[in-house]
This record gives structure tokens, C-alpha cells and sequence, in this order.
């Protein structure tokens, strides 16, 4: 017997994500993977399917320059109803906290069809943060039918909001699933960067500190203290390299490169592919972020967090002791990263920890409960 699983994604997060569990799912015999994307990012999208040797069934190409989340909603609702009704899954695998899984999981809905939530039940509890992640997650898992919650933490968060324990399984996260595979990849293949990559041109010695950013709420006021807080950090010390890829995002390039492009150890680069971005991490010392992927790829690399936002979804991360909230105060991600590039006791508390997002084995336990649960709904149907 062969089932029909769709996976819908859009952005460049879900794709890293999904990307092992998509090859897992296509190596499995009784399952027949469909893979449709929004498009909700274009460029850095395709780059993350190009790294993992992925293929996809169907492209919508829904996201246009300016379009509002409402827009972007009708769009996907509109086009997926109708993919659908052509496609007739058994199933829909969705991943996280994005639009594309709201609204993927809505149209499903809509048609009666399951829904598996893929990294499920994490949570801040404050709505507006991140926005409009934490209202993303808690409606994707109204609607999910099964749950695949990383951590006893979030399965913990969906046990509070009354999903029965026998419709999810904790499986640790498919992104260190993607992070090892992508590191052994390039510890085969001896991977350096290409010769006209910006990364080319770092310097091979020296201290590295690695910087990405472009939560919405961040939007504005957040960014300008985020970049006034790189500038103070550059200027105290000259020979540590700073690197930021930047978001394509305007309200993420304007205040970038107006307060940090003149900074001469603070490198503005594109946005890196998914093998350059894992080599950058190896690279690094610490990390600035206010990113949730990398909240759990930095401790199986040994790598110091600190997070710039003022809560995460991702507490075992902080409990841990890998990763640090620091908000966006200029003041607190100025004090604490030099305590990191001060002291070294500091630091090495940090990087001496067990991650708590996985093993990289998530695939194969989310693969195993899906077939399962497969099995257990068609059986059901034939009473």
C-alpha cells in the first residue's frame, strides 16, 4: 500500500528543515511524496534545495515585492485549495511557525484533509512575539491532527493546551539532522570557498563573530540598537571580524548598511547558501542572532548564542546554558559579548554542552510515526 504525502513549504528556514526529512520520506517505501512550495522566499529558497540534491514537484511563486501578509494569505489559500483538489494527499506535512504553514494547514482544513505538524508546540506565550510566528504555531496546532513536538518541553506546551499525548511523538529536530548531514558533506568533498565568494576574502586567522537578523518585530527601533551595538562592538575591538549576511528585506538593509558600512572589520555580505552559512558557523567564535534555527544548530557546533530578542520559543536552549537571550538594548549585547570575548571561563561554559534539539536521527522517528499512523487511519476506515 502506497500513501500520498504532500509537504508544503515557502521559506528558506521550513526548507533546511524539511529538506532530511523530505529525503527520508522519498527513500521509504509505501510513501509517495509530493513537495509543493510557496515561494514565500524566492532566491535563498532554490539555494537551500540545490545544497540538499532536492527536487520539488511544484512551485506556486506567490510572493511579489511589497505584498502584506494578507495578501500573501489570499494568495496561498486561493492556490493551494486548488493543488489540493488535484493532488488529493492523505496527509499534509507542515513545519513550524511560518505563513505558509498557517495557511497550508488551513486550506487542508478546509478539505478535510489531516494535517502533521512538523516542529511543533513551541511557544513564548506572547503573542506579539515573534510576530506572527507565536500566532502561526498555536493555529497550525488547533487544526494539526498529528503533532511532532522536538523537545519534552514543547510536547509539555501541547499537553497544556489539551493535544492528547497520543497524537504526537517528541523526535528531537530535523534541523540537526540537516546540519550534520550538511557538515559531513563537506568534510568529504574538503569544501572551501569559491573563489569569488565574499567568504574568500576573510581573513584565515583570527577571531570571528557571526551575525544574522530579520525577525519582524525587530522591524525599525530594534535593528538601529542591534547595529549601534555591532558599531560599539567593532570599534572595541578592532581585530576581531565581524560578519553579518544581510537579509534581502529593505527594513533589514537600510539600517545595516547606513550604520555598519563603514565599520572596516565589520564584513556586510549577501545572504549565503546553506553550505557556506554551515562553514560560517564552523568558522565563527560566537553568534549574534535573533534567528530560531540557529538557536539549535550553534550547540552541535560548540558555538555561543546569544539571542537578540526579548523571548524565545526555544527555553531547553537557554536552560541549557548555550544560548543566552540578550534582547535588543544596545547595552546588554555590548556587555555580554565582551564578557564572551573577555573571559574565557565564560565562554567555555557555553560551549561545553550536550545540544538538547536532537541526535539527527528526527527523520527516521517522524517517517516511523507517520507510516504508522497511516496504517492505524486506514486500517480504521476499513472497520
Amino acid at each position: 500500500m502506497t500513501y500520498r504525502v504532500m509537504m508544503v513549504f515557502g521559506t528558506r528556514p521550513e526548507a533546511i528543515k524539511m529538506a532530511p526529512l523530505a529525503r527520508t520520506l522519498r527513500q521509504t517505501e509505501g510513501i509517495e511524496l509530493y513537495i509543493c512550495v510557496t515561494g514565500q522566499h524566492r532566491e535563498m529558497l532554490q539555494q537551500v534545495l540545490d545544497a540538499f540534491e532536492l527536487s520539488i514537484d511544484q512551485n506556486l511563486q506567490l510572493m511579489t515585492e511589497g505584498q502584506s501578509l494578507n495578501g500573501l494569505t489570499q494568495q496561498m489559500l486561493s492556490a493551494l485549495d486548488q493543488v489540493y483538489a488535484e493532488r488529493q494527499p492523505e496527509v499534509v506535512l507542515v513545519h513550524g511557525d511560518t505563513t505558509t504553514s498557517f495557511v497550508a494547514a488551513l486550506a487542508a482544513f478546509h478539505r478535510h484533509i489531516p494535517v502533521a505538524h512538523v516542529e511543533a508546540g513551541l511557544r513564548t506565550n506572547d503573542i506579539q512575539s515573534p510576530w506572527p510566528e507565536e500566532a502561526n504555531r498555536h493555529l497550525t496546532a488547533v487544526i494539526a491532527e498529528l503533532h511532532f513536538p522536538p523537545t519534552r518541553a514543547a510536547r509539555d506546551n501541547l499537553l497544556r493546551e489539551w493535544v492528547p499525548l497520543e497524537h504526537m511523538e517528541v523526535t528531537g529536530n530535523t534541523v540537526i539532522d540537516a546540519l550534520l548531514w550538511m557538515r559531513q558533506h563537506l568534510e568529504e568533498v574538503n569544501w572551501q570557498p569559491p573563489a569569488d565568494s565574499p567568504l574568500a576574502a576573510l581573513p584565515a586567522e583570527g577571531r570571528m563573530v557571526l551575525i544574522t537578523g530579520h525577525r519582524r518585530e525587530n522591524f525599525g527601533k530594534g535593528f538601529e540598537h542591534i547595529c549601534q551595538a555591532i558599531a560599539e562592538l567593532a570599534d572595541k575591538y578592532p581585530d576581531v571580524q565581524f560578519v553579518y549576511p544581510v537579509h534581502l528585506n529593505p527594513q533589514v538593509q537600510q539600517p545595516v548598511y547606513s550604520l555598519l558600512g563603514s565599520h572596516p572589520n565589520v564584513r556586510l555580505i549577501p545572504p549565503q547558501d546553506y553550505p557556506s552559512f554551515v562553514w560560517l558557523m564552523a568558522r565563527s567564535y560566537l553568534i549574534l542572532t535573533d534567528s530560531g534555527g540557529i538557536q539549535e544548530e550553534a550547540p552541535s557546533l560548540g558555538k555561543p548564542v546569544l539571542v537578540m530578542r526579548k523571548t524565545t520559543e526555544r527555553p531547553s536552549a537557554v536552560a541549557a546554558g548555550t544560548v543566552m537571550l540578550v534582547g535588543t538594548v544596545v547595552r546588554r549585547i555590548v556587555e555580554e559579548t565582551s564578557r564572551l570575548l573577555d573571559d574565557a571561563e565564560a565562554y567555555a561554559a557555553m560551549t561545553h554542552i550536550s545540544n538538547p534539539y536532537g541526535d539527527g536521527h528526527a527523520s527516521e522517528r517522524i517517517t516511523h510515526r507517520l507510516l504508522d499512523w497511516l496504517h492505524e487511519r486506514k486500517h480504521g476506515e476499513g472497520q
